[in-house]
This record gives C-alpha cells, structure tokens and sequence, in this order.
C-alpha cells in the first residue's frame, strides 16, 4: 500500500454520515452498555460499578452509533456474508410438477467500517472453500456489494494470535483499506479498487497530505508496536504443525488436549472462519416451502451421525479432534493457508476452558521433538 492519505474523526464520522444519507448500509462496531438493559438476564452480568459494555458489528443507523474504540467485537463479520439462516430457493408443488423460485443473488451496496483485521482476514479465507468446486452466488454476492475497511488493531489480551497463523493486527487480507488512529484523526490506505473508490466518491472527507515525518511515522510505529505485541503471544511452526497432526492423528496428544471439550459448540459460533451448514426443506403450507441454509457445527454429535445409527465421531475428544485437523492441517494441504486467524473468540467463549494458544503451543513442541525423545506432558 503507498497512497496514503489523512481523515480526521470528525470527517470518519462525517463520512459514515454521507454513506448513509446516500442509501448505503453501513456495518461497524456499536457499543451498547447491557447494565441500561431492562433485561434480568443482563443486569446479573453487570459490574460492580454498574457498568459493562458490549461490542457487536451492527447496521448503523446513525454514524453517532459508530465505536471507534477497537474493542473486539462479540462475533465476528461471518453472519452477514454467511448468515446464521438465509433461504436458497423456495419451491412450489402441484401434482407431480415442482416450480423452484431463485433467490436474489444481487445485493446493494455497503460498507464496512471499523472492522478487525483477523475478521476481513477470514473472510478471503473463506473465499476459498466457497470457490472451490461450487460457486456459492450468496456468498459472492454479498462480497461484491461490500466494502470492508480494516481498524488497525492495538491487540486484544493474550489470546490473540493473529501473526503465528500468517495474519497481523495491521493486515488489509480480505479488505479494501486499513484505517491506523494517530494523533488528530486517522492514516487511510486503500489497498483495492474498492477502498480508492471510497476516496474518491468522498474526497472533500480525505487529505493526501500525510507527512512522513509526523504522521507517517505515527501509523507505522502504532502498527508495528502492535505487531510485537501479539507475537508474544504464540509463535509457532505453521507448516511444522500442519505435518505432525496429517502424521500423527492417533497421536494421544490430540485425545489429551480435546478432554476438556464437552461439546457445546460456542467455538464454531463465535469463529470467523468456521463455515459449515446444514440444508433443509420447511414447508410452509401445502405444496409449498423453502429450501433453508443454516449454521451447523462439527462439536455436535448428531453432525456424522448417518441415517443407520452409525456415527464416525462417536466421542466428544474425536470432534474436537476433527476441529483442530480441518483448521491447522486438512484445510491447508487443501488450500495453502491455515482456516484461522487467530483471534482468540474460541478461547474466551469456553466456558470448559479449551485454550487454542495453549494446544498450538503444545503440538508445536511435538512437531519440533525428535522422533526418539521422550515425549513432554501437554498442556493441561
């Protein structure tokens, strides 16, 4: 990325505003304080001080809305290019005759603003599995129509690991622009057709005047800084990883780090990554229905189990086995990068307390033992 150019808070959120003035739907982190919610189930959650904040990817409807914050949100981008449950087709049945209805696969423009890098990251990610050997149309449409620009990220807590799996708190993978805060406002750098478009649909909001000397200088330390920070976190042999588990799948290192598992499947929901689906047909009256996509997830027992009773993945630890094989191992002898991008949601929604940083660093200490060495206890 060499363009470079200056936007101040002000105009960010002027910007936001002319987005949405103009008719495009605007997506970015709003923070919503749970204490202010009359619900009980939230009051319990509150503080002591009577306050906890909360930050989700939401639609905006104002740019007031708009969290510039950099707190990690709950969930990830996944549900709106893949959602939680979105029809396929709807079909109509009169005698023997079946009328199929196509969905749009066309959707209007927006954008996305404020995103983490490790979100944008999986969805090109995921690009891949949905261009493999079927174009899914909903998924690429709902790329096409968006613009994603990327927050540079100061780094969550010690759960990020985002640069062990070829990922940054700085990366533009997947997105159309990086936003970096420094002092006054913040660095834009587009880095596709999309994100100079931006520029130049709004160009009264943007200055190309950013001295490298002051400004420059600011972004690159923020970033760089951030950089350091999360790779204290883990670092670790992707490739070295990614052999061991093909070559060692009875290994009891697996079964050891899965005990803890018990199956809920909060992990493949708050993942970025995670993209498997179930299909269905409801029918929705007489001779008519639709065809149903919906999130599934390989934690659940009732995923393999086949229509004579027999299940492949009979145990919990076999799943959770799975889980870790199709991410660091089968998904990047497929496609040539890891089904991950290391932003910890995983570890801090289980409640079991499985630690993805700890298993990675446990199968990396394996992957670089010699054959003959006694082995080391795993992680616990």
């Amino acid at each position: 990325m060499s363009e470079r150019f200056f936007i101040s808070e002000t105009d960010l959120r002027g910007l936001t505003a002319d987005l949405l003035d103009g008719g495009t739907e605007v997506i970015a982190p709003v923070a919503t304080d749970i204490c202010q919610s009359p619900s009980a189930v939230a009051a319990t959650a509150c503080t002591l001080d009577g306050s906890k904040v909360e930050i989700d990817y939401r639609q905006l409807t104002s740019a007031d809305d708009l969290d510039l914050s950099r707190g990690l949100p709950q969930l990830s981008l996944k549900e709106f290019f893949l959602p939680e449950h979105e029809p396929l087709c709807r079909w109509r049945q009169k005698g023997t005759t079946v009328q199929v209805f196509e969905v749009p696969t066309e959707f209007a423009r927006r954008v996305v603003l404020a995103a983490k890098p490790c979100d944008a990251a999986a969805l090109a990610v995921v690009d891949k599995v949905m261009n493999w050997d079927y174009e899914d149309e909903l998924w690429n449409g709902r790329r096409a129509a968006t613009t994603v620009i990327n927050l540079a990220c100061q780094v969550i807590d010690d759960s990020c690991f985002c640069t062990a799996v070829g990922a940054a708190p700085d990366d533009v993978k997947g997105a159309d622009g990086l936003l970096t805060p420094v002092e006054g406002g913040y660095v834009y750098e587009p880095a596709t057709d999309k994100g100079r478009a931006l520029v130049e649909d709004f160009a009264a909001r943007f200055s190309a005047d950013v001295p490298a000397d002051t400004i420059g200088r600011q972004a690159d330390d923020e970033r760089a800084a951030a950089r350091a920070r999360v790779a204290d976190n883990l670092e670790i042999d992707a490739d070295s990883v990614r052999d061991w588990i093909e070559a060692n799948f009875e290994d009891p290192l697996l079964t050891h780090l899965a005990m803890r598992c018990n199956g809920c499947g909060a992990c493949t929901g708050v993942c970025p990554t995670c993209h498997c689906f179930d299909i269905v047909d409801e029918q929705e009256g007489v001779g008519h229905g639709t065809r149903r996509r919906l999130w599934d997830t390989c934690q659940a027992p009732t995923f393999t189990l086949h229509a004579s009773g027999h299940n492949p993945r009979d145990t919990q630890h076999v799943r959770y086995r799975q889980r870790i094989n199709h991410k660091f191992s089968i998904y990047p002898l497929r496609f040539g990068e890891v089904l991950c991008t290391g932003c910890g949601r995983c570890t801090r929604v289980c409640h079991a307390g499985q630690d993805l940083v700890e298993i990675l660093e446990a199968i990396d200490i394996a992957a670089r033992r010699p054959r003959d060495a006694e082995p080391a206890e795993a992680a616990s």
